[in-house]
């Protein structure tokens, strides 16, 4: 992969992470269209690793006082702390006990194409969910569900946002809350992962360290004005309209991948 080749899809990763529209099927969709061949999930696992650190830029405020109170032992903030450890299980579940098979999803694009198809629709289905206007809060049975939806974006071309986002909306969770819980509960499920495969895929032939670092920067960067476009959007209730968007990508997609 080259240096360019390397900020084009640090730049992809890092517009799409938080929006509705799965970063990781857009990276598929990148590399199979510029003819990158990067085996397995290390290139897209170290771009999410690089995506968390605008979680930790836009939520800092959030995060300290989080620290700073489950240090201190104040129950509200040791219980919000339960709650992302709870929703963080099914990931972790998925990620060991189907690790490898998930892993080769990522060399089959029209698996991709059709996963995008259907976060089109779980988008879609937003827009119900907020004419309900939500404005209760997260509780365990909310944070397992989001769990569960987190567990099941693995899959490239699912949108972990906008999964996990509408799975919360549906519950009755209010649109700022279920922003906020699912960027930070993407933070020990996404960085867990992105840990333990880092190494591997920084000694990989496949991508050099500085192309990698590049595809990490642009990603950090553009990861950040993706948190401030999705919370806009979740308030003015535009939150569907990214649902057209992944219909036409994934069945374009679909069309190129199938020989």
């Amino acid at each position: 992969m080259t240096w360019y080749e390397g900020l084009l899809l640090g730049f992809v990763q890092g517009a799409t992470e938080f929006l509705p529209v799965s970063s990781s099927g857009h990276l598929v969709m990148g590399q199979a269209l510029l003819g990158v061949q990067v085996p397995g999930a290390g290139l897209e696992v170290a771009l999410h690793a690089a995506t968390l650190l605008s979680v930790v830029i836009v939520y800092r405020s959030r995060l300290g006082a989080l620290v700073a109170g489950t240090v201190r032992g104040d129950r509200e903030q040791l219980a919000y702390a339960g709650l992302l450890v709870l929703a963080s299980v099914p990931a972790a579940i998925a990620g060991l006990g189907f690790g490898d098979f998930l892993e080769s999803l990522f060399d089959r694009p029209a698996v991709t194409a059709v996963a995008l198809i259907v976060t089109g629709c779980v988008v879609w289905s937003a827009k119900r969910a907020l004419v309900r206007r939500p404005a209760g809060g997260i509780g365990a049975p909310s944070a397992l569900v989001m769990g569960l939806a987190q567990a099941v974006a693995i899959v490239p071309g699912i949108s972990r946002s906008g999964s996990t986002v509408v799975a919360a909306l549906w519950r009755g969770v209010s649109p700022s809350e279920a922003a906020a819980f699912s960027f930070l509960m993407s933070l020990p499920a996404v960085g867990g992962a992105a840990l333990l495969r880092l190494p591997d895929a920084i000694s990989s032939g496949g991508v050099a360290p500085p192309a990698l670092l590049l595809s990490a920067a642009a990603a950090c960067v553009t990861g950040v004005a993706a948190i401030r476009i999705f919370q806009a959007m979740l308030a003015n209730r535009s939150f569907h309209v990214f649902a057209p968007y992944l219909w036409v990508v994934g069945a374009l997609f679909l069309w190129f991948a199938i020989p």
